[in-house]
Parts: structure tokens; C-alpha cells; sequence
């Protein structure tokens, strides 16, 4: 059977198309790598600065009765801080690696629509600075990342601090919707031939279902906040109750995206560590298809859970016992892939490389998150925990020890095929140690905090209230943290410039995007690849094909077992169809200034409607919304008539 392997580009290919130069190249950028490390550098930056939200609010509680800020400051730093690490760090970081892996996984030269990818980085980049500047002129959202309506209307919150939520919220959900119907298409699309569904990389089977959450999940939320928009800025009536508002319709619409946005934020980190697991197992992936179809079943499953974040509500037994029973339905394909990971790990011959650590961290940590989340799933005990550090505690196990763990490790794997660059594995290995020991000593004690009975979202605590000796210890283990964070800041620059260069496949992995040279050529392929089984690099290595199945029959049926006998077998659907062909003239979208420009109009449209209410000259930047929706339609106008690619042979 024939392998894929590393094809050099021919020198004709690489003189036609040259790697682009300058500060305009990138501004004007359509190459789905570009927008990918754009996308990671701006995420990193705000993950730094929500970090150092992080600190501040440390920093506040590491003593009883202290006043290092004011309280509507404080209320401002944990609302922003929760704001910027999931909408600016946490998915923007997942969607770096989406585009830049992503095509190169399934063998394509680019996403489907490159220049709505381009569009998608400009609006997010416009809304996080936006929203930031909220923080900076002390204007920041403070009400919590939930915003429970009607608290967060005009009446009860008039000043410009939830506009800034309503209006900057708008934007990134624009950005983000277009990016996954971006990814949708592309990966439905653009596979190469022999790609069948049943032969996709793990981490791309993930960001499919990932970006089909986020399309669905953020219609339900761009709704909600829209209409919270108009009662705020327009005095439309949708969470006024005195006009007869449900007080509960904002919760329901809340945590119908909020609860999905968890899967969101964990299902491609649960990608990547099964990429980065096999690879330094030496083996591939224990149970393929049933890991596939877990991660489907959790995205099916985060659309049912969402009202166990409103147990204290009062909805009632009958409601309280469904959605006590469907979230604790969500841990059995959880526990699936534990036990798959687990089960790849065994037997294999493991190199404990700084990805491969950060993957296993990710275990242990992910599974003390979930376990603490089927505590809430019990009505009686969410009802004692909810509003005290227990939860905070359990968001950040999910959140830091499942997504920023699993995120590190997916970094320092990719590092060296996005720069041709490895990492410092010695510095890797500090920073693994700093966050592991940081993490634990900042997020455990939170657990008995909780259980003790302090409040989350408090501004400070009495000295008599036995809470002094865990917030201290918490916010020593957050320094030891962000020093852990220091380090690995200071070795993504310095292996930029100076670190070991990598081959085209450096840790022998199997999957497409390591068959060419690292970094790779703007084109990708020299020639589409053709697929022929689910780790075509590894087709030639008698030691790893043994555990590769080959052939419709095999990667499309699960044969079930009992006590090692065959009693049975589920066929999985067919999935042959919309794949790429492999004779294809190399053509590649020219740069485009439209999408920024595009970008800046739509902004313009929302940021105007911040000053609508606003007195004094100020008021006059309201016009700021109607010159941004002509410049809106002149971007769309001249966009649909810019040629759409060039054509090179």
C-alpha cells in the first residue's frame, strides 16, 4: 500500500510563490497560517492580560478587609477577567490551532473561504480591544460574565458598564459565527481523496463538532444579548418585568449557550491530547470510533444540561430531576475517552516529552473537574455550593486544568511545524512544574473555601471569618502561576529566534500536516495527498501499522466484544462523498484589504451605539454607526468584485 510521505516543493513552485514580506503582508493576509498565528500571538497577549486581571483580584483577597482597589473596581476585574479569558484568550487560542492545523490535517491548501477568515480575525481583534477599553477607562462590565438580566438593564445598571458587555459581546459573536461556518465547509468540503470521516485526525473530528456548537450556541446567546441591547439602548421592553418579562427568560438564554460554551472550550483540547498521546505512546489511538462518536455525544448531550446552573431558581423537582440526570449522562462518554486515553497509554512505549506531560496533567486535572461537576449535578448539593468558591474552584479545574493544560500541550506539539523551531524542552519542563504546582495550590483550597461558606464575588471578608490562611495560600500559588506563565512567554520568544530547528517531522508522528516541511510552504502541497488509512505516516512502520485498521470494513465497523469474543458489530454511516481531487492546479487567494476594512465598518456599527445616550460632545460619535454601515456596504460591494484567486500551474 502506498504511504504518504514528505514532499519537498519543487524550486519552480516555491519561485511562483514566494513567502510574502512586511507588516502590509500581513495586514492584507488571507493564508489561513498567517491568520492562525495572528490569531494565536492576540489570544496569548489578552490571556496575559486576563492573567493579570487575575493577580490584581489576588492580590485584593490575600488579606481580610484590604483596600488595594475599590469594590466597583473589583466587581469590574472578575467580570473582565472571566470576559477576556474565554471570548479573547481561551477560544481564540482553540481557533489558532484550527487554522492553522486544520487544513493541513485533511490535506487542503486553505480553509474554504479565506477571506472570510481574514474578516473573522479583524472583527474579533476589534471587539477584544473594544471591550478592553472599557477596562481601561475603568468602564468595564461589572456584573458578572452571566449578566442576569433584568439586574443588567438600563434601570438597575445606567451607567456605560454593561454597554460595553452588550455591544463588544455582539462583535465577537459575529466573529466567531462566521469562523466556524468557515470551518464547517471547509472540513466537509475540502478533504483530500480518500479522507473519509472515518480517517480524520481525531483534533479535526473535534473542531467539527466544536464549530457546529458554536454556530448553534451562539445564535441562542447573540439573541439574548440583542435583545438586551435594544431594552438598553433603544428602551425596548424584553427583560422589564414590570411590562410583564419572564425574570428568568435572560437565564434560560444565558446558560443554553453558556453551558455548550464549556464543551466548546474542552472538546478540541480533548482533540489535541489525542494527537499528542498516541504519538508519544508509540501506538495509535485506543478505540477510534467509540472516541469519535463520545465526542459527538457530548456535544449532543451540552444542549440538555443547561438549567443545573439555575437549581436556586425554584423550577421544580420534575425540572431539577431531568437536568440532574442528563448532566450526569455528560460524564459517561467523558469517562469513555478518560478510559480510551488511558487505554492508548498502556503498553506503549512513552516518551514523557513536555507536550506528553501537559496531556497527562490534563487527565488528572479534567477528571477532579468533572468529578466536582457531578457534584453539582445533584440538586441538594449544587443548592449548598452555588455562590460559594466551590464552583469557582470546579470552573477553573475544567477551564485551567482541562482547557489551558490541554492548550500548553497542543502548543509546545505544533510549535515546531508552524516556526520549524522545537521548543526548549528544559524550560518546557520548568513551566510544566510551575503551572502544575501554581494550579493546585491556587484552585484546590478553593474547594474547602466553598465548603467553609465564603461567597464568590465578594470585594474582601472580615479577619474572623477563618478564610485567611487559604486566601493567602491561594494567592501565593496564583504568583507561582504566573511565573510558570513568565517562563513559557520568554520561550516561545527566544525559540522563535534561537531554538533547535525541526524537521518536517520531528516527534514521528502520523497524521498529514507532518508530511511537509515545517514551517509549511504557502501552498501547503506540492501535490494533494492521497489517504489511505487513518495515520498515513505511519502505514510503513511495522511496529505502529499492526494497530492501524485498513479498508471500509474495518475503520467503518465497531465490533463489540465481551470477555475478548466478538458478540457483535455497528456499522458507522457512510462517508465517502465531497472529498477533494488529487489533480489540482495550485491556486491561491491574493491578498485582500477588504476584510479589515469590512472589519472596521461592522465595528463602527456597535461601537457608535455606545454614545447614543451618552451627553455632552461625546454624544455627536453616535454618527459613528451610520458611517460605519456605509462603509459596511462599500467594503461588501468592492469585496464581491476583487478577483478571487490566482491561477499558477
Amino acid at each position: 500500500m502506498a504511504s504518504t510521505a514528505t514532499v519537498a516543493a519543487p524550486h519552480s513552485l516555491a519561485a511562483a510563490h514566494p513567502e510574502p514580506r512586511g507588516l502590509w503582508s500581513w495586514i492584507t493576509t488571507v493564508d489561513h497560517k498567517r491568520i492562525g498565528i495572528l490569531y494565536g500571538a492576540t489570544a496569548f497577549f489578552f490571556f496575559l492580560v486576563g492573567g493579570l486581571e487575575a493577580l490584581l483580584i489576588r492580590v485584593q483577597l490575600a488579606v481580610p478587609n484590604n483596600n488595594f482597589v475599590s469594590a466597583d473596581l473589583y466587581n469590574q476585574l472578575f467580570t473582565v477577567h472571566a470576559l477576556t479569558m474565554i471570548f479573547g484568550a481561551l477560544m481564540p487560542l482553540t481557533a489558532a490551532l484550527f487554522n492553522y492545523m486544520v487544513p493541513l490535517q485533511i490535506g487542503a491548501r486553505d480553509v474554504a473561504f479565506p477571506r472570510l477568515n481574514a474578516l473573522s480575525y479583524w472583527i474579533y481583534l476589534f471587539g477584544v480591544l473594544f471591550f478592553n477599553t472599557g477596562m481601561l477607562l475603568k468602564l468595564g462590565p461589572n456584573s458578572g460574565w452571566f449578566a442576569y438580566a433584568p439586574i443588567t438593564t438600563k434601570q438597575f445598571s445606567p451607567g456605560l458598564n454593561m454597554d460595553f458587555y452588550v455591544l463588544g459581546l455582539q462583535i465577537l459573536g459575529l466573529s466567531s459565527i462566521l469562523a466556524s461556518l468557515n470551518f464547517i465547509v471547509t472540513i466537509v468540503n475540502m478533504r483530500a481523496p480518500g479522507m473519509r470521516l472515518m480517517r480524520m485526525p481525531i483534533f479535526t473530528w473535534m473542531t467539527l463538532i466544536t464549530n457546529v456548537l458554536i454556530v448553534t450556541a451562539m445564535a441562542v446567546f447573540t439573541i439574548a444579548v440583542t435583545e438586551l441591547m435594544f431594552d438598553r439602548v433603544f428602551g425596548s421592553a424584553f427583560y422589564d418585568i414590570n411590562k410583564g418579562a419572564d425574570p428568568l427568560l435572560w437565564q434560560h438564554l444565558f446558560w443554553m449557550f453558556g453551558h455548550p460554551e464549556v464543551y466548546i472550550l474542552i472538546l478540541p483540547i480533548m482533540g489535541m491530547v489525542s494527537e499528542v498521546i498516541p504519538t508519544f505512546s508509540r501506538k495509535p489511538l485506543f478505540g477510534y470510533n467509540v472516541m469519535v462518536f463520545s465526542g459527538v455525544l457530548i456535544g449532543w448531550l451540552g444542549w440538555g444540561v443547561w438549567s443545573h446552573h439555575m437549581f436556586a431558581t425554584g423550577m421544580g423537582p420534575i425540572a431539577d430531576s431531568f437536568f440532574s440526570l442528563s448532566t450526569m449522562l455528560i460524564a459517561i462518554p467523558t469517562g469513555i475517552k478518560i478510559f480510551n486515553w488511558l487505554g492508548t497509554l498502556w503498553g506503549g512505549s512513552i516518551r514523557f516529552t513536555t507536550a506528553m506531560l501537559f496531556s497527562l496533567a490534563f487527565l488528572a486535572m479534567f477528571t477532579i473537574g468533572g468529578i466536582s461537576g457531578v457534584m453539582h449535578a445533584a440538586a441538594p448539593s449544587d443548592l449548598q455550593q452555588t455562590d460559594t468558591y466551590f464552583v469557582v474552584a470546579h470552573i477553573h479545574y475544567v477551564f485551567f486544568g482541562g482547557t489551558v493544560l490541554g492548550l500548553w500541550s497542543g502548543i509546545y506539539y505544533w510549535y515546531p511545524k508552524v516556526f520549524g523551531r522545537l521548543l526548549s524542552e528544559r524550560a518546557g519542563q520548568v513551566h510544566f512544574w510551575l503551572t502544575l504546582v501554581g494550579m493546585n495550590i491556587t484552585f484546590f483550597p478553593m474547594h474547602f473555601l466553598g465548603m467553609l461558606g465564603m461567597p464568590r464575588r465578594i470585594f474582601t471578608y472580615a479577619d474572623n471569618m477563618g478564610f485567611n490562611e487559604m486566601n493567602a495560600l491561594i494567592s501565593a500559588g496564583s504568583f507561582i502561576l504566573a511565573l510558570g506563565t513568565l517562563v513559557f512567554a520568554i520561550n516561545l520568544a527566544l525559540s522563535w529566534k534561537f531554538g533547535r530547528r525541526a524537521g518536517a517531522n520531528p516527534w514521528g508522528a502520523s497524521t498529514l500536516e507532518w508530511s511537509i516541511p515545517s514551517p509549511p510552504p504557502v501552498y501547503n502541497f506540492a501535490v494533494i495527498p492521497i489517504v489511505h488509512s487513518r495515520m498515513p505516516l505511519w502505514e510503513g512502520d511495522a511496529a505502529k501499522s499492526s494497530g492501524i485498521p485498513h479498508g471500509r470494513v474495518e475503520e467503518e465497523t465497531e465490533q463489540v466484544t465481551l470477555m475478548g469474543r466478538k458478540v457483535g458489530e455497528v456499522a458507522d454511516p457512510e462517508s465517502d462523498v465531497n472529498v477533494m481531487s488529487p489533480h489540482q492546479d495550485i491556486h491561491l487567494p491574493p491578498p485582500s484589504y477588504w476584510p479589515i476594512v469590512l472589519a472596521a465598518g461592522i465595528s463602527m456599527i456597535f461601537i457608535g451605539l455606545l454614545f447614543r445616550n451618552v451627553g455632552g460632545a461625546a454624544h455627536n460619535l453616535w454618527f459613528m454607526t451610520p458611517a460605519g454601515a456605509l462603509l459596511t456596504v462599500v467594503a461588501i460591494y468592492a469585496w464581491a468584485f476583487e478577483p478571487g484567486h490566482s491561477h499558477e500551474h
